[in-house]
């Protein structure tokens, strides 16, 4: 399943529902979402332990837009607009975590 998450870890427990509720699979991080996948951030510890258990993804245009795409947290994968298309296109299923 590709879990996307939208929301800021800073302002919305968003990402915190998803690694609570989710089994496994792909996360997606997207627009404010971004934020989870920056080095020092108040959740990297706890991204940090979730990569053993999920894939984590970031579509960097909207980490790049926030001027961001120099902390990016190890162990996370970019990917583009395609590559959003291509995790989409492979996973049998998507949620949105709103």
């Amino acid at each position: 399943m590709l879990h996307i998450v939208n929301k800021s870890p800073l302002t919305s427990n968003t990402l915190d529902s998803c690694l609570s509720t989710a089994t496994g699979g792909d996360i997606l991080l997207i627009e404010d979402g971004v934020y989870a996948v920056t080095r020092g951030n108040a959740v990297e510890a706890k991204l940090r332990a979730a990569m053993g258990q999920f894939r984590v993804h970031v579509l960097m245009p909207d980490l790049e837009a926030r001027g961001l795409g120099d902390r990016l947290v190890e162990g996370v994968l970019p990917v583009d607009y395609a590559g959003f298309v291509e995790l989409a296109a492979s996973n049998k299923t998507c949620q949105s975590w709103l």
